[in-house]
């Protein structure tokens, strides 16, 4: 059974900082990503990271401030998320992809979890 859960959302005030969690069980990937998606807009790109190799990608509004990072060992993929502003809100999804089709296109992701809250008060 394909699984993504993500874990680590939460209400945190502008400024602080969190880390999601990503645990992928039952599947074969080469790329895990983190999307995000506020109410009444389209699905971003955050982040992603390449399994084999540790290549990492990051969207121009978190360069600086997020961190992805990977645990083989664990098949978990994190993110720490600094200096969070309000505009941060929104629902993070974590995706996996079998192969390296586009890593910011959420088509490129082959399978999604269902997402945790990111909440960041002014």
């Amino acid at each position: 059974q394909v699984q993504l859960v993500e874990s680590g959302g939460g209400l945190v005030q502008a400024g602080g900082s969190l880390r999601l969690s990503c645990a992928a069980s039952g599947l074969t990937f080469s790329r895990l990503g983190w999307f995000r998606q506020a109410p009444g807009k389209d699905r971003d790109f955050v982040a992603a990271i390449n399994w084999s190799g540790g290549t990492t990608f990051y969207g121009d509004s978190v360069k600086g401030r997020f961190t992805i990072s990977g645990d083989i060992g664990k098949n978990t993929v994190y993110l720490q998320m600094n200096s969070l502003k309000p505009e941060d809100t929104a629902a993070y999804y974590c995706a996996a992809a079998r192969g390296y089709r586009g890593y910011a296109l959420a088509g490129g992701y082959d399978y999604w979890g269902q997402g945790t809250q990111v909440t960041v008060s002014s």
